[in-house]
């Protein structure tokens, strides 16, 4: 019995030692995702309405011109615990653009606030012929689609921290992670680019940031400065919100789900006590 616990315990030690220079040379090749401070993150996080606004207009003005968001409503801008648009706003938004209608006149009429956000193409072959060859993923859950990768035994902290934002740490280190020219020795196709965060390292998609390339709007948005890592932060918190846009009604029925099953402990507690106080023990 004791051999064969010091065998296994042998291999587990070998198996250890022996992930240990494959996981630091994965590491070499793409580096380690570096986790972000998020408003949102952790059991008492919540989205930050200027940060979500900041979000929805780089993609607006950058991002739509190739990606979809076929689940997000123009009306969704107006909920509690988004961007929170006024009434009127989701209204002007939403009447900017042409909604395939087979029973308006010509087939087409202005966006209401009840309509999903319209696609930049008509179907994925036009999208795959403006685009390369790739199709541009929609965005509605994109944030919950990806995530980053930690070895072990750290990834087991997660579990501890509540950790969820993997997605967006992934989209703001990508959007950061453009290289040009690229290293030397890097190999890139033609009509790709190289980023150091991109699994195999060849991007089709051409680095769609550059510093000044959106002016935020005055007023509740915020004085933030106009870079490239800020665009970034904002657009990967507002890409965070479309993929889980309930997240913050989610966290607080937690608590109160806990709280109640910490009454209802300290009730049933209290009715043992009652139910056995004349009992001998």
């Amino acid at each position: 019995m004791i051999k064969t616990k010091s065998i296994i315990g042998a291999l587990l030690v070998s198996i250890l030692f022996a992930a240990a220079p494959a996981a630091a040379q994965e590491g070499h090749a793409t580096p380690e995702i570096h986790k972000e401070a998020w408003s949102f993150a952790g059991p008492f996080g919540t989205y930050d309405r200027n940060q979500l606004q900041r979000g929805f207009q780089v993609f607006k003005e950058v991002c739509s011109s190739c990606h979809s968001a076929r689940l997000m409503a123009f009306r969704n801008l107006g909920e509690k615990g988004g961007p929170e648009f006024t009434e009127g706003q989701v209204k002007a938004l939403a009447a900017e653009y042409e909604i395939n209608d087979p029973d308006a006149e010509g087939g087409k009429r202005p966006g209401i606030a009840a309509d999903r956000w319209p696609s930049p193409f008509a179907n994925d072959q036009e999208a795959r012929d403006a685009n390369g060859g790739a199709l541009p993923p929609d965005f509605s859950v994109l944030a919950k689609a990806r995530g980053t990768t930690q070895p072990f035994p750290w990834w087991i902290l997660n579990y501890f921290t509540a950790y969820s934002e993997g997605g967006p740490d992934y989209i703001h280190a990508l959007l950061n992670g453009y290289v040009d020219p690229p290293p030397h020795g890097a190999e890139v196709p033609e009509g790709k680019h190289y980023n150091t965060y991109f699994p195999g390292h060849a991007l089709g998609m051409a680095p769609p940031l550059s510093d000044g390339a959106v002016t935020y709007e005055e007023g509740e948005t915020g004085s933030v400065p106009l870079t490239v890592d800020q665009y970034s932060r904002d657009v990967a918190s507002f890409m965070m919100w479309m993929a889980e846009p309930h997240l913050v009604a989610r966290k607080e029925a937690g608590f109160q789900v806990i709280a109640f099953l910490l009454v209802f402990a300290g009730l049933m507690y209290l009715v043992k006590r009652k139910l056995w106080s004349r009992v001998e023990h």
